[in-house]
């Protein structure tokens, strides 16, 4: 994986959002909220994040924003 690229991946079946920004060896998983965890490599950076329930957690939310983004621009437009 190229060191300055980002790479999502979903699990549809696990409903797993996992946004890598490195390949390699994961030392540790720290849940920093619910649903919400970070992977830390061998040099303690963050190489990963993972966010169970997608689905609710992240996936709602962007749709909303979206469609809220589309209002305001189509308000513009009326406008």
């Amino acid at each position: 994986m190229d060191k300055n690229k980002i790479t999502v991946r979903y699990d549809k079946e696990g409903d797993i959002l996992y946004i890598l920004s490195s390949e390699g060896p994961v030392k540790d998983t720290v849940e920093v909220g619910e649903d919400v965890f970070l992977e830390i490599g061998e040099n303690n950076e963050i190489v990963g994040i993972e966010i169970w329930q997608a689905r609710k957690n992240v996936f709602i939310e962007l749709i909303r924003y979206i469609e809220d983004i589309k209002n305001s621009v189509e308000h513009k437009i009326a406008g």
